[in-house]
């Protein structure tokens, strides 16, 4: 049991730690690179941030109830970063013009690669940690 437990705050542990390097991450392309995100960075970052909070929160509390909270709010950010790298690689997703403002949401700042972009290291972050929060096992109390 006490096994089980470890390996619960554990996922919980790395799944916080992503969110973290994600979240400073943005704040890296954005206060030190000067990188102006456009406005379907800032959905992604409204995700992510509290992500930081609440997961680091749980993890310190070895509370896997978080996961019913937290699973949905890193898939819809998932779901956002798919679309906005979709809008950045594929030109027929181009044409469709959610960022009215500002930035173009198909800028690319970053092409690590030739595939390696800002909104796909997004998606890995939340790919991650909705693994991550898969293999959590809820407690029934």
């Amino acid at each position: 049991m006490d096994k089980e437990i470890s390996i619960q705050n554990l996922l919980l542990y790395i799944a916080w730690l992503i969110s973290v390097m994600a979240t400073l991450g943005s704040l890296y392309f954005s206060e030190i690179r000067l990188f102006v995100p456009c406005e379907l960075c800032w959905y992604q970052r409204i995700v992510m941030y509290p992500l930081s909070i609440l997961l680091g929160i749980a993890a310190y509390y070895n509370d896997s109830k978080i996961k019913r909270y937290v699973l949905p709010i890193a898939i819809m950010g998932g779901v956002i970063s798919l679309y906005h790298y979709l809008i950045q690689k594929i030109p027929s997703f181009g044409s469709i013009k959610p960022c009215a403002e500002g930035v173009p949401c198909n800028v690319q700042y970053i092409n690590w690669l030739g595939f390696i972009t800002i909104p796909f290291l997004a998606l890995t972050a939340f790919t991650i940690i909705s693994v991550l929060l898969l293999f959590i096992k809820t407690n029934k109390k």
